[in-house]
């Protein structure tokens, strides 16, 4: 009788144990963990479905599970600082263990694991896209005439204009993309907000650090780059409108400039057709935060 409630019992932790599985999402990370011989694999379509067939059993039993995104180079460095093997699979587990402290992961919801791992991805990319502005801003340093701290400055400055630009939009859903120009890469950020019945705007808390780091190494670093505002509401067309960013200002763009850049083919040169139910207008007012003079 002791032996069944003890069976029992475990069996009820084990429902409140909560797990995280490292996903190779794409075929090139697939190829380079069959290097490893404990790592019994040989199809990704079939190790996919295997995966999957795992967290809908977990889910069936009541456990929650997260997905991470399993990177083999960074595990391999992951061994080789803490002196582990990777061909033990408890060293794949430590390291998924780190992932799910540290890195970008999703619940599994019991949606197909073909829907969640775009959305995965999208979120290694947001973290490492701020991760990068992030170090960038850091070594800006300070100001060689006032000593204040360039990075931070700009952070806070890059924050003021987003609520000013939310503030300032048109009724309905917001659509933002920001881009700067390197060296050495292009930076690019994506801001989406609904609106609710309140007239509040909901934003993801994530993409919205992301969008004002990038926004913030364009200030900061003064680099070319632009700003470019979507809004969508029911029945009226939606607008587009923008800013350039130059010399860590925020100019904005006539009509005619929102007009040609979303019309024209960016490799080819050639002109596109608009998109019916679309005004290309000039941007609101932001007042002095837009115009003011900046580290």
């Amino acid at each position: 009788m002791a032996h069944t409630e003890h069976q029992t019992m475990r069996r009820v932790l084990h429902r409140e144990i909560a797990g995280t599985i490292g996903v190779l999402t794409d075929e090139h990370d697939f190829r380079a963990m069959r290097r490893y011989r404990s790592f019994t694999f040989d199809d990704h379509a079939t190790y996919l479905r295997q995966v999957e067939t795992v967290l809908k059993t977990r889910a069936a039993q009541g456990s929650h599970t997260t997905i991470a995104l399993f990177d083999p180079q960074d595990y391999a460095v992951y061994c080789a600082e803490n002196g582990l093997d990777p061909e033990a699979p408890s060293s794949r587990t430590r390291f998924t263990a780190e992932l799910a402290a540290t890195g970008p992961t999703v619940p599994y919801d019991g949606r197909p694991l073909a829907t969640l791992l775009p959305t995965l991805v999208d979120e290694a990319v947001r973290q490492a896209t701020w991760e990068y502005a992030t170090t960038l801003l850091t070594r800006l340093g300070p100001c060689p005439t006032c000593g204040e701290d360039i990075g931070r400055a700009a952070f806070t400055r890059a924050a003021a204009l987003l609520v000013r630009i939310l503030d300032t939009a048109p009724p309905g859903d917001r659509h933002l993309v920001c881009s700067v120009s390197g060296p050495p890469d292009t930076v690019i950020s994506v801001l989406n907000g609904e609106q609710d019945p309140g007239g509040d705007t909901r934003l993801d808390e994530a993409e919205t650090l992301e969008f004002t780091s990038v926004l913030a190494l364009g200030l900061g670093t003064r680099s070319p780059g632009g700003l470019v505002m979507r809004t969508s509401a029911p029945a009226t067309a939606d607008r587009v409108y923008g800013w350039r960013l130059r010399a860590g200002r925020l100019e904005p763009l006539t009509a005619s400039e929102v007009f040609d850049a979303y019309c024209t083919d960016v490799e080819s040169g050639d002109i596109i057709s608009p998109e019916s139910g679309v005004d290309y207008c000039e941007p609101p007012d932001l007042g002095e935060e837009g115009t003011g003079h900046h580290h």
